[in-house]
C-alpha cells in the first residue's frame, strides 16, 4: 500500500486479516459472501460464536449452517432423507433462503447462487475495535457472481 500499489486477494478469511492485523492487512481488496457486521441477523449469529471459539465466524462456518438448513428444509418438505438422488432434486427445487446467507438458489449443476460481497480492509483509524475489518464497496449480485451455467463444463449440465 505504501508504494500505491493495491493486492486483491482470491482466498481470504476474517481469521487471516486478524492474523496479519489492520496494520498490515489495511487496504487489501477481496470478495466474500458473508461479513459478521452486514446486519443485525450477523451480528447475533457472530455474537454466539465468539462466545464459543474466540474468533469471529469466516464465511465457511456459515456456509456450513446455511448448506445444513437447507437440507434439514429439503429433508421435511421430502418427508425423509434416505433417497440421496431424491434430495438433491429437491435441494435444487427450492430456493435456499435462512438468516444468515438470505436468498439464492443450487443451480443444475450443484452450485449455491447467492450474492457476494466486495470488500476492502480498513485502515487501523477506521476501526472501531476488534474485528471490526471491512468496508463494504460494492454488492456484486448473484446472476453476476458465479460463472454462468453454459460456460461451464459440468457433466450434470446437458448441452
Amino acid at each position: 500500500m505504501q508504494g500505491g500499489q493495491k493486492l486483491a486477494g482470491l482466498l481470504i478469511f476474517i481469521t487471516d486479516i486478524h492474523a496479519l492485523g489492520l496494520k498490515t492487512a489495511q487496504g487489501l481488496i477481496f470478495t466474500d459472501p458473508w461479513y459478521w457486521d452486514q446486519n443485525d441477523a450477523n451480528r447475533a449469529f457472530a455474537k454466539e460464536y465468539f462466545a464459543a471459539h474466540g474468533r469471529m465466524p469466516s464465511y465457511t462456518v456459515v456456509g456450513v449452517y446455511s448448506a445444513v438448513f437447507h437440507y434439514l428444509r429439503a429433508a421435511e418438505a421430502l418427508g425423509s432423507h434416505a433417497d440421496g438422488k431424491a434430495m438433491v432434486a429437491k435441494m435444487k427445487e427450492l430456493p435456499t433462503e435462512d438468516k444468515l446467507m438470505g436468498k439464492g438458489s443450487v443451480r443444475i449443476d450443484g452450485r449455491k447462487i447467492h450474492p457476494v460481497y466486495l470488500f476492502e480492509v480498513k485502515k487501523p483509524d477506521e476501526s472501531k475495535g476488534p474485528w471490526d475489518y471491512y468496508k463494504q464497496l460494492a454488492t456484486i449480485p448473484a446472476e453476476e457472481a458465479w460463472r454462468p451455467l453454459d460456460q461451464g463444463e459440468c457433466p450434470l449440465v446437458r448441452k
